[in-house]
C-alpha cells in the first residue's frame, strides 16, 4: 500500500473510506490553543472571558475568543510542516462582516492565496444572518460559519483576520486540520472577492482574470443588489480558459447556473429561496418600504461534482440582463459583489488591491 497516498485519504473522508485507517495527526487552533499544540488546549489563564471564570479558574473557558484592535490584522492560525485544513468554524457580530477581511497564505508566499470579507467567504455578504446547508459551506443559527473546503499545504500555512473598522472586533473561532504528507498534485486552495458597485453600462462583472497555472474552478457566491425594477437574471456565466477569445463553457441564464429556473419564482410572484449540497439561493432581502429600498441576494453554485479544469490559465465573467418593453434586453448597472473559488499550482499571480473600507461596505 502507498502509504503516503495512505495518510492523505484519510484527509478527504467520504462515506466510502470513513473506515480506513490514517497516519494523519489531527490539530485544531482557538483562543483556547492559538498553537494547535497537543495536549495544550485548554490552558488559558487569560483571555477575553477571564472575569466570567473568575470563580472557576483555569480549564473553565477563559479564553474564547479574541478582541481585534481597531485597524489591526490578528494571526488566527499559523501552522508549520505539511498537512491540510479541514474545517473552519468562525462567529462574528453581521455588522463586521463586511469590516473583517480574511487572508490564506500558502508555503510563506508572499501574496495571499485567499482574500475576501470574512462574510462573502462564509455566503454571506450583506451583513444579514442567513442559513445555509451545503456540502462546502455551512452557515447554521445564529451565524455559525463553517467552511469545509479542503486546503492543503507543504511547508507551513497562516490565517490572518483585518479588523478595518474604527471599533475592537470580536472573533470566535476554531481551525482543524491534519499534519500529513500532501500528494504531489494536490493544488492549492484560492478565493478572491471582487465587487462592481455599479456596474458599468454594458459591461460584464468579472469574477476572475489574469490566474495563471494548472486548476480547476469549484465554486461562485453571488452578494447581488438590484437597481432596476423588473427581472435581472437574464445574464450569462462565461469561463474562458487556455487562451480563450470566446468562451468554452458560456450559461444561458443567471438563475439557470445557479441550479434554477425561470426567475427562480416559486409560488408565483415570489422568488423560491433554497439550498441544496451543490446550489442555491439562500437570501433574499426584500425593500422594508423605508431604508432597506432595493431588492438583494445571496447565491451560491460549487463546481464539486463538476469542477471546471484549464491547463495554463482562467477568466471568469457574468453579465447583468434585464428585460425592457418590446421583450428587450436591458444591460443593467447593479451592485455585484462576487467571491470565486478555485484550486491551482502556485505560484498565483497577485490579486488586484482589495478596495478600502468604503467599497467594501453594505450601503
Amino acid at each position: 500500500m502507498d502509504t503516503k497516498a495512505h495518510s492523505f485519504n484519510g484527509l478527504g473522508m467520504h462515506l466510502g473510506n470513513l473506515s480506513r485507517l490514517s497516519n494523519a495527526q489531527t490539530r485544531s487552533i482557538s483562543a483556547e490553543n492559538f498553537t494547535g499544540e497537543k495536549g495544550k488546549g485548554g490552558m488559558a489563564t487569560e483571555g477575553e472571558a477571564a472575569n466570567a471564570a473568575r470563580e472557576l479558574g483555569q480549564g473553565w473557558k477563559v479564553s474564547p475568543c479574541v478582541s481585534i484592535a481597531p485597524r489591526a490584522t490578528f494571526t488566527l492560525a499559523q501552522i508549520e510542516g505539511s498537512g491540510a485544513i479541514q474545517h473552519i468554524w468562525m462567529t462574528m457580530f453581521p455588522d463586521t462582516w463586511r469590516r473583517a477581511v480574511l487572508r490564506m497564505y500558502w508555503d510563506g508566499e508572499a501574496t495571499p492565496s485567499v482574500e475576501t470579507p470574512v462574510g462573502d467567504f462564509f455566503c454571506c455578504g450583506w451583513g444579514v444572518r442567513c442559513n445555509i446547508a451545503s456540502l462546502a459551506v455551512c452557515v447554521n443559527p445564529a451565524g455559525g460559519f463553517n467552511a469545509y473546503w479542503e486546503m492543503p499545504f507543504r511547508k507551513s500555512a497562516r490565517i490572518t483576520l483585518e479588523n478595518l473598522a474604527d471599533d475592537p472586533m470580536i472573533c470566535f473561532y476554531q481551525i482543524t486540520y491534519a499534519l500529513t504528507d500532501v500528494l504531489d498534485d494536490a493544488a492549492y486552495f484560492h478565493a478572491q472577492w471582487r465587487r462592481s458597485n455599479p456596474l458599468p453600462y454594458k459591461s460584464a462583472h468579472t469574477l476572475l482574470d489574469s490566474v495563471r497555472g494548472k486548476g480547476h474552478y469549484v465554486g461562485t457566491y453571488l452578494a447581488w443588489g438590484v437597481n432596476n425594477n423588473g427581472w435581472w437574471g437574464e445574464g450569462e456565466m462565461k469561463f474562458y480558459m487556455d487562451g480563450d477569445e470566446w468562451p468554452t463553457i458560456c450559461g444561458t441564464g443567471t438563475e439557470d447556473y445557479f441550479g434554477g429556473a425561470w426567475n427562480f419564482e416559486h409560488p408565483r410572484g415570489e422568488y423560491g429561496v433554497f439550498c441544496t449540497p451543490y446550489s442555491g439561493l439562500p437570501q433574499v432581502i426584500k425593500p422594508d418600504g423605508l431604508y432597506q429600498s432595493q431588492q438583494r441576494f445571496g447565491m451560491y453554485r460549487w463546481h464539486i461534482a463538476d469542477p471546471i479544469r484549464f491547463e495554463h490559465d482562467l477568466r471568469v465573467t457574468i453579465q447583468a440582463l434585464g428585460w425592457r418593453s418590446g421583450r428587450r434586453y436591458l444591460p443593467l448597472q447593479d451592485d455585484i459583489a462576487s467571491t470565486a473559488f478555485w484550486y491551482q499550482t502556485e505560484p498565483h499571480v497577485p490579486f488586484p488591491t482589495l478596495p478600502d473600507r468604503d467599497g467594501l461596505e453594505v450601503i
